[in-house]
């Protein structure tokens, strides 16, 4: 038996469910399971010594992994943010698969690059919406993350605006991006709305990279306000999915990846 894992501080069912599912569908004899480990080094040592094949990165480990693999694939050295490591017997190779999720939603719901965005927050998720953003043709984008030492920079980067906190009341954008934690089920959050319903109702489109719950109350509000949504479980499919091909060298039919889509939003 193969095994796959995720790494994260609060560990949710929808990789495994959805990794799990597609190891059925083919009739693949691996297993995926999570687990929200108190010692990264040590975990990244497991993931080394006792052989397991792949290891998907979730917050707050994105920057901290760098230091603790072999070889960073252009996808992750683009952006110094790790969503997925590779092992080749003994050998572990880091990517991002998070950018391609960011980069096909936008194509997917033909998000207009001439619109002003507000992306909140600036840790590893952060880094790969704001690239994808730049690659998209996207000019007019602000970051709004409290830390100047990882905000600013990642906004000068790709030649965005910074932010400390959100502007004054009055003040849109017409895509909201949360990156943050905020609204995440079981975090001290889970209830808060990570931008103001002014803005909400202002705005145009509305992201949110959460992805448990599906229904975070940002979406919810977005919803409720008539807006284009983006949720961050369509993120966890499309990042699982390519997380998927790069463990096992197989490309699931569409028909195997709508099931395995709908069999992880079922819970």
């Amino acid at each position: 038996m193969t095994l796959c894992i995720s790494l994260s501080a609060r560990p949710s069912n929808n990789g495994t469910r959805f990794h799990n599912h597609l190891y059925d569908q083919l009739g693949l004899n691996w297993i995926y399971k999570a687990f929200a480990p108190t010692d990264l080094g040590q975990a990244i040592a497991g993931v080394r010594g006792l052989g397991i094949r792949g290891c998907a990165v979730s917050m707050p480990f994105k920057e901290d992994v760098i230091a603790l693999v072999d070889v960073m694939d252009p996808s992750a050295q683009a952006i110094d943010s790790v969503n997925t490591i590779v092992n080749d017997d003994g050998t572990l190779t880091a990517y991002n698969t998070d950018y391609t999720a960011i980069e096909q939603l936008l194509q997917r719901n033909a998000v207009d690059a001439a619109l002003s965005v507000w992306v909140k927050g600036s840790g590893g998720m952060a880094k790969a919406t704001v690239a994808a953003l730049r690659d998209a043709g996207f000019k007019d984008v602000t970051v709004i993350a409290r830390s100047e030492a990882s905000g600013r920079p990642l906004a000068e980067l790709y030649g965005f605006a910074w932010r400390a906190e959100l502007p004054a009341a009055g003040a849109t954008a017409d895509m909201l991006i949360n990156v943050t934690p905020v609204g995440m089920a079981g975090g001290p959050d889970a209830g808060a709305l990570s931008f103001p319903q002014e803005a909400v109702e202002a705005a145009a489109v509305v992201f949110d990279v959460v992805a448990l719950p599906a229904e975070t109350p940002l979406v919810k509000a977005g919803r409720a306000a008539g807006k284009t949504v983006i949720t961050g479980a369509e993120v966890a499919t499309i990042q699982a999915l390519e997380q998927f091909v790069l463990y096992t060298g197989i490309r699931p039919g569409d028909d195997q990846i709508q099931a395995a889509e709908e069999f992880m939003r079922a819970q």
